[in-house]
């Protein structure tokens, strides 16, 4: 796998395209999609903290789409397909749940001139949706819930439509648990998400 990326990144230098060449404009679209990896840094309260309660990692389909506001400004909007996290306590499985996260971020791309390189950073909003709750201990319900989000990425270019993508966010979310009606506490579950993909400029 190694040998294969370093002959793709060789065939990119290659290419001789300039950086630039490959500046985003004003208008352009960046659609990213790929591996994306929602890794929680739980922080439990109330029972859930005696329980010694968690939230495990979940993997799903990111996409994002940017649209270019000028030459170094963007709007991008994440999305997925939905996150699916089972919940322990003290390492023992009690439930698990889906989520949606989707993000609205406002992003800045330095030009750098680093040919084909485009790293950025980015704030917004986050909103997160939970669903398709289950318990072995009962009725199990997770509050949806909203929170700043930030995030810093990087595009490598081979021509005027095609990229590889690597992004990074960490983003607020903290959630009410309710079991059986009744609040058994809340949960801090502030994930790093960490995404690799392909991307196609329009």
């Amino acid at each position: 796998m190694k040998k294969h990326l370093l002959s793709v990144l060789a065939v990119a230098g290659l290419a001789g395209v300039s950086g630039n060449a490959l500046a985003y404009d004003a208008g352009d679209v960046i659609v990213r999609a790929g591996y994306a990896s929602v890794q929680p840094d739980a922080n439990p309260h109330g029972v859930l903290d005696a329980l010694d309660a968690d939230v495990d990692d979940g993997e799903a389909l990111g996409i994002t789409a940017a649209y270019m506001l000028n030459d170094s400004v963007a709007l991008e909007l994440l999305v997925a397909t939905p996150f699916n996290h089972d919940i322990t306590a003290g390492g023992n499985k009690i439930g698990d749940a889906d989520q949606l996260p989707p993000t609205l971020s406002l992003q800045w791309l330095p030009n750098l001139d680093l040919g084909g390189l485009q790293p950025y950073v980015g704030v917004g909003i986050n909103y997160t949706t939970f669903f398709s709750e289950d318990s072995s201990l009962g009725k199990l319900k997770l509050d949806d819930s909203w929170g700043l989000a930030w995030q810093a990425g990087i595009d490598y270019q081979f021509n005027q439509h095609w990229l590889l993508n690597a992004a990074v966010w960490n983003i607020d979310i903290e959630t009410d648990v309710k079991l059986d009606g009744a609040k058994i506490g809340s949960v801090e579950i502030d994930p790093w998400v960490y995404m690799v993909g392909v991307g196609y400029r329009f």
